[in-house]
């Protein structure tokens, strides 16, 4: 929304009831006054650009002092205030936020690359500090985005892989899809843009044929829920081109992505998940193999809801996801749902969730203390969070999130390291299997311990795909 205001940020504001606009308001002319004289690419005074990442924190019903400090994110960067002047204007929080997204200046680097490089870890690591510094970082990444067509050609592909490779995952983690599926399409249209347009085109074509059904399935899910006096919402969801695209890639035709375009049913109660899904069986015959319930089993960044696919008029199978909508508020905002529902303490609350509930927390906490090295910390973080990865199960259901080419020693050690010394063997899917076997989505992993067993060997550390893994082996090898 380009062409936005402080008093279409005020009014956004007003919809969730936040208290002290003043404060917002100081905010707003202070970062003027400050940019005054400044300009972005397009020509456009740079209080634009504060000004509509503030908006778009404000969509997600952020606090104060996270939207002040949205809309005082650049000051310390691109003026010559400081930290502590913020924080005698505003408070210590604010001046902290902003400190977070600020990037650490070129002086104190011998190259180009080197400060990079610890830019990068400054941000991917502010999440263990404070998620809202993430939670900024992304609104002003997805507004530069929007607007990169001012950029020239090699920053436009430059600022989309990175993009690509540093956000997209990072909102991924706290469960904002929104904003993850709006950054990897915009950054896939100038990395690839005629692949873009082909795949922009083919889904158009297929949404046209489609849309006749979903919108009959969508009335009669309605009437048949409304007879059981389940009260419901019902909206179609459309894949994103990226993610179309990953399908693609993977050798799958677009006609054999069931999930391509979904019937999103949101309901007041856990309960009435599990009825709405037993009326949508009785209405359409379900694909067996097709269902997965996300209630039960959450992914390992929270989102929750019921899949089923079912086989829907004119030959089409349509995917049917089912849940509250609070699970639907964090299906589409993850943390930051937080802010919506709990108010008053959201910030400990989010903090405490990702602490507690969230593997690749407790991973990156464990690489960001392992590695010393900027650049081996952020490839070791893009080689094993942000990369590819595989979920498998415990014997008792649980999802445990790895790597891509990870190994059932990289699962014992992720269990405990105790688990990890002393494994004597391991089967997958009830199947003895070698320590070097490759897991895959969905294995049930189950591993044999010994307390006598002579504990992990050298060569282990060739089997193994995570660092953390690796680092326990060379601790007991040569202790």
């Amino acid at each position: 929304m380009e062409g936005i205001k402080l008093e279409d940020l005020l009014t956004k504001i007003q919809e969730y009831n936040l208290d002290n606009l003043e404060e917002i308001k100081k905010a707003y002319h202070y970062a003027e006054k400050l940019h005054d004289g400044q300009f972005r690419q397009s020509g456009e005074p740079y209080i634009i650009h504060p000004l509509n990442v503030a908006y778009i924190l404000a969509d997600m019903h952020a606090d104060m002092d996270t939207i002040c400090a949205g809309l005082l994110h650049d000051t310390i960067e691109d003026t010559g205030v400081t930290k502590e002047d913020i924080a005698h204007e505003f408070n210590p929080t604010v001046a902290n936020l902003v400190d977070g997204v600020t990037k650490l200046a070129k002086m104190n680097f011998s190259s180009k690359e080197d400060q990079a490089l610890a830019n990068t870890r400054k941000i991917i690591t502010g999440i263990t500090e404070d998620v809202r510094i993430i939670i900024i970082k992304l609104a002003d990444r997805l507004h530069n985005m929007r607007t990169l067509q001012y950029k020239s050609s090699f920053k436009q592909k430059e600022n989309s892989l990175e993009t690509m490779e540093i956000f997209a995952p990072l909102a991924y983690y706290i469960g904002a899809y929104r904003i993850k599926s709006e950054l990897e399409d915009l950054s896939f249209q100038y990395l690839k843009p005629d692949l873009y347009r082909k795949i922009a085109g083919q889904k158009k074509k297929v949404e046209e044929d489609y849309l006749p059904t979903l919108k009959e399935i969508q009335t009669q899910l309605k009437t048949f829920l409304g007879y059981e006096n389940i009260a419901s919402d019902i909206k179609v969801r459309t894949k994103n081109i990226y993610g179309i695209y990953k399908r693609l890639n993977q050798g799958q035709r677009l006609s054999d992505i069931h999930d391509l375009f979904a019937l999103k049913v949101m309901v007041d109660e856990l309960v009435d998940c599990y009825k709405a899904l037993g009326l949508i069986h009785q209405l359409y015959h379900p694909v067996n193999g097709k269902f997965k319930d996300y209630i039960c089993n959450p992914k390992t960044n929270m989102y929750q809801s019921l899949h089923t696919t079912v086989f829907a008029p004119c030959d089409h199978l349509v995917q049917v996801q089912i849940r509250t909508f609070d699970m639907d508020k964090i299906a589409s905002f993850g943390l930051t749902a937080y802010w919506d529902s709990k108010p008053d303490c959201a910030r400990d609350i989010m903090q405490k969730e990702l602490k507690d509930k969230y593997q690749f927390y407790n991973s990156l906490m464990e690489m960001n203390a392992m590695f010393g090295n900027n650049q081996e910390f952020v490839s070791q973080v893009k080689r094993e969070l942000f990369s590819e990865t595989v979920y498998v199960y415990t014997t008792k259901g649980d999802i445990i999130e790895l790597p891509k080419g990870s190994t059932p020693i990289d699962f014992a050690y992720r269990i405990h390291t105790d688990i990890g010394n002393t494994m004597a063997g391991a089967f997958v899917n009830d199947e003895l299997v070698p320590l070097n076997y490759v897991l895959k989505n969905k294995d049930r992993v189950r591993i044999i311990t010994d307390e006598l067993s002579f504990g992990p060997r050298d060569e282990w550390l060739e089997y193994a795909k995570t660092a953390s893994a690796r680092k326990r082996i060379r601790e007991f090898c040569h202790r």
